[in-house]
């Protein structure tokens, strides 16, 4: 499961850095600049959450769950805002703030695991 973290954080990060050239040299591309924000945010935030599993700093499961919610909650929040500067329509009805609650639950998975930890 780390490596699938690490490599599904290179990936956010990779693509993070690129939606933020393209806000960078394109017209009205505020929602790319928000995309690349979480995206980027949030790839660092699995990179940490991986290294503290490993040194035990935070409850296995629940901080897994947290880590994977970052992903799932990033990429849809960003590809839902990437897919309508690019082709004028969501990815579904509340993509985005379905993936911008599934962060905040994240944040708060972490806090839990955070305080769970130890007690496994």
């Amino acid at each position: 499961m780390p490596r699938l973290l690490i490599a599904l954080a290179g990936l956010m990060g990779a693509a993070g850095v690129a939606l933020a050239a393209a806000a960078a040299h394109g017209s009205d591309a505020s929602r790319l600049a928000s995309a690349s924000a979480m995206l980027l945010f949030h790839a660092t935030a699995i990179l940490a959450a991986v290294a503290l599993l490993a040194r035990g700093l935070l409850h296995g499961g629940i901080g897994l769950i947290a880590a994977f919610g970052f992903v799932i909650g990033a990429v849809l929040f960003a590809g839902d805002l990437t897919l309508r500067q690019y082709a004028g329509h969501s990815l579904f009805p509340m993509a985005a703030p379905t993936g911008g609650t599934t962060m905040i639950l994240s944040w708060l998975a972490v806090t839990l695991a955070a305080v769970m930890a130890g007690k496994e």
